[in-house]
C-alpha cells in the first residue's frame, strides 16, 4: 500500500478526542491498580513476616498477582482498543472484588483498610453515568455488609494482643491518609481530562460554526458570480464596439485605455468562472503532492505579475526538494496573505519559505503599522478585522485551508515594525 500523502494529522496538545477522555481515565485507573498491587503485596508481607500475624499467603499474594496480570493485559491492549464506559465500570468492579477477597481473608469489615472502598465509590461517581455509579455503590455496600458477618478473623500473636487497639488506630489513620492522597491525585488528573474534553468539544463547535460560515459565503459567492456574468458580458461587448469607433481607433491613448479595460473585464470574467467552477467541485476532491519550491515560485510569480506596482521579494533558499500537500485553495490562501500585506504596506512585502523540522513555514511580512494587540488574538477568525464589517475573510479562509491540511496560521508584530503572518504546513510523507 502506498504511503499516505499527508503524513501528519495532529491533534492540538491537551485536547483529546471523543474517545480520548475514556482512554486517559482508564490509564489513570491502571496506574491506581499498580499502586494497589504494590500496596497489597507490601502490606501482606509486612503483616505476615514483620508482625508475625499468620495470613493465607498463597491466596492473598495470588490475588494480587492475578490483579497485576489483568492490569498488564489491559495496559497493553489500551492503545489499540476503544475504551467504553462499561469497561471502566468492570475495571472498578474488578478492583473492588479483589479488595473484598483480600479483606475477607484478613479480618473482614474490622480490617482498617476497609475504607479503601470509598476510593472505588468516589471514582465511580466521577467516571460513570448515574445508573452505573448507583450499581457500583450498591455492590460496594453489599460487599461491606457481607464482610461484617462472613470473614476469616485475624489471629494476633500474644505479643500484639495488648497493643491491638493502638495498631488498629494506626491502621485506620494510614488507610485514611492513603485514600485522601489517592483521591486528590487521581481526581485532579481526571478533572483535567474532563476539562480538556470540554475544551475539545468547544473547539469542534467553533469549527462547525466556521464551516457553516464558509458554506454561506460559498453560496453567496456562487450566486453573485452567476449574476455578474451578464453585466460583464455586456461590458465586454460595449468595449469591443468602442474600440472599433473611429474616434477611439485613431486615438492611440484612448485605444490603450480601452484595451486595458478589456483586459480587466476579461480578468473579472475569469475570476467569476473560477468561482463557479470551484463551487461545482466536490468537497472530497483529491489532494496533490507538489514540491514546495515549485508551487510557491509559481504562486509568487503570478501574484507579482498582477501587483506590479507593489515592491515584492521572495526567498526560498532552504526548501530543496521538500514536498507538501497542495489543496486547490492553498494558492488563494497565500495570495490572500500577500493581498493583506500589500494593503497594509504599499511600500513593499516579502514572501519567505523555510523548513522547520517536519513543517514548512510560509511567512509573509510587511512594513505597515502591524496588528493591534487585541487583534492578534483574533487573527484568522471570521469577520475579525480592523477594516470594518465584511472584512477579515482572507486570513479566515487561509486559516481553514491550513487546518484542512493539518497546519496552522500564526501572526505576530515584528520588532523593527510591520507584521508577519505565517502559514505552517506539514511536509508530505517521504521528505528526507
Amino acid at each position: 500500500m502506498d504511503a499516505p500523502i499527508l503524513a501528519l494529522t495532529r491533534k492540538r496538545a491537551g485536547a483529546p478526542g471523543l474517545d480520548g477522555v475514556a482512554a486517559d481515565n482508564m490509564r489513570q485507573l491502571a496506574q491506581l491498580r499498580w499502586i494497589a498491587v504494590a500496596g497489597q503485596t507490601a502490606t501482606i508481607l509486612v503483616v505476615h513476616f514483620g508482625m508475625g500475624v499468620p495470613l493465607p499467603m498463597g491466596w492473598m499474594l495470588g490475588a494480587a498477582l492475578l490483579l497485576g496480570l489483568a492490569n498488564l493485559g489491559a495496559s497493553l491492549a489500551l492503545p489499540r482498543h476503544r475504551v467504553r464506559t462499561v469497561e471502566i465500570m468492570l475495571a472498578l468492579l474488578l478492583d473492588m472484588g479483589t479488595l473484598t477477597f483480600q479483606l475477607y481473608l484478613s479480618g473482614g469489615a474490622g480490617n482498617p483498610f476497609v475504607s479503601l472502598y470509598l476510593l472505588q465509590v468516589v471514582l465511580g461517581a466521577i467516571l460513570l453515568p448515574p445508573a452505573s455509579a448507583a450499581i457500583l455503590a450498591t455492590v460496594t455496600a453489599l460487599c461491606y455488609g457481607l464482610l461484617t458477618w462472613h470473614y476469616e478473623p485475624l489471629v494476633l500473636p500474644d505479643g500484639l494482643l495488648s497493643e491491638s487497639a493502638d495498631l488498629f488506630a494506626i491502621g485506620r489513620w494510614i488507610s485514611f491518609v492513603l485514600v485522601a492522597a489517592l483521591l486528590v491525585r487521581f481526581i485532579t488528573r481526571i478533572s483535567r481530562n474532563l476539562r480538556a474534553h470540554e475544551a475539545y468539544l468547544a473547539d469542534l463547535r467553533q469549527h462547525a460554526a466556521e464551516e457553516e460560515g464558509i458554506v454561506r459565503m460559498g453560496l453567496f459567492a456562487s450566486g453573485a458570480a452567476h449574476e455578474l456574468g451578464t453585466p460583464l458580458g455586456s461590458l465586454a461587448v460595449i468595449l469591443a464596439d468602442w474600440r472599433r469607433m473611429p474616434a477611439i481607433a485613431h486615438d492611440p491613448e484612448l485605444s490603450i485605455e480601452v484595451a486595458e479595460m478589456q483586459g480587466e473585464v476579461q480578468r473579472c470574467k475569469a475570476i467569476v468562472s473560477d468561482i463557479l467552477h470551484s463551487a461545482g467541485q466536490p468537497r472530497s476532491e483529491p489532494l496533490e503532492r507538489m514540491e514546495a519550491a515549485a508551487f510557491l515560485a509559481d504562486a509568487a510569480e503570478d501574484w507579482a505579475a498582477i501587483h506590479a506596482q507593489v515592491p515584492f521579494a521572495y526567498v526560498d533558499a532552504t526548501l530543496g526538494t521538500a514536498a507538501i500537500v497542495v489543496d486547490p485553495a492553498l494558492r488563494q490562501a497565500v495570495w490572500n496573505m500577500l493581498d493583506n500585506a500589500a494593503e497594509a504596506s504599499p511600500a513593499g512585502v516579502a514572501l519567505e519559505a523555510m523548513i522547520e523540522g517536519d513543517m514548512l513555514a510560509i511567512a509573509v511580512s510587511d512594513h505597515g503599522p502591524g496588528f493591534a494587540t487585541a487583534a492578534l488574538a483574533t487573527v484568522g477568525k471570521l469577520y475579525q478585522s480592523t477594516k470594518g464589517p465584511g472584512h477579515g475573510l482572507g486570513l479566515f479562509l487561509a486559516t481553514n485551508v491550513a487546518r484542512r491540511l493539518g497546519g496552522r496560521l500564526e501572526a505576530r508584530n515584528l520588532a523593527g515594525g510591520g507584521a508577519e503572518v505565517r502559514l505552517v504546513l506539514p511536509l508530505a510523507a517521504g521528505n528526507g
